[in-house]
């Protein structure tokens, strides 16, 4: 009977191995907007589109977007990938098998901002640009959101192969 459960226990734990592969998947959805809308965007992958818009990414990627409108000054933004509050979970529910696939593909991490919504400012103005939540409201300059992520970015950028180590984006 011991056999029996041991069994059950291997078995449950390989199906829920991955959890938030399989809930999640290995790519979100993240929106860029921009106000005014009309911002060319364009990521370190040197994708590229017009606001208000959408790209699939890796969740366990991090990743740059320029914005630039003309009469606009140039912004820039990291994205970062954070790991989901669930990882603790997913690693009671799915063993350490779960909590390694999770990992290892980014299925555990988000995307952050999501959306990606930038008020931009007109050229030689001394306002700064902002970074916006969902509904438009100011969730801090663009400048102390990339101080804060910044270095972390920047690394795994550079481990993606975006950009050489060492490097920094203005």
């Amino acid at each position: 009977m011991n056999k029996a459960i041991a069994a059950a226990v291997l078995a449950a734990s390989f199906n829920l191995a991955g959890c938030a592969t399989v809930l999640n998947g290995t790519s979100q959805p993240v929106e860029f907007q921009s106000d005014p809308n009309g911002a060319v965007i364009e990521l370190a992958n040197g994708m590229s589109c017009e606001t208000p818009c959408q790209f699939s990414m890796k969740r366990g990627d991090d990743d740059r977007v320029i914005y630039t409108l003309e009469g606009y000054e140039p912004v820039t933004v990291y994205i970062q990938s954070r790991t989901g509050g669930g990882i603790a979970g997913n690693i009671l529910a799915g063993g350490l098998i779960g909590g390694v696939v999770d990992a290892s593909n980014g299925a555990s991490n988000h995307l952050y901002p999501d959306p990606v919504f930038v008020h931009m400012v007109p050229l030689g103005s001394t306002d700064e640009a902002l970074l916006l939540d969902k509904h438009g409201e100011v969730v801090s300059t663009v400048a102390e959101y990339n101080a804060e992520v910044q270095a972390d970015v920047v690394e795994g950028l550079a481990q993606q192969g975006h950009m050489p180590m060492g490097s920094t984006i203005e």
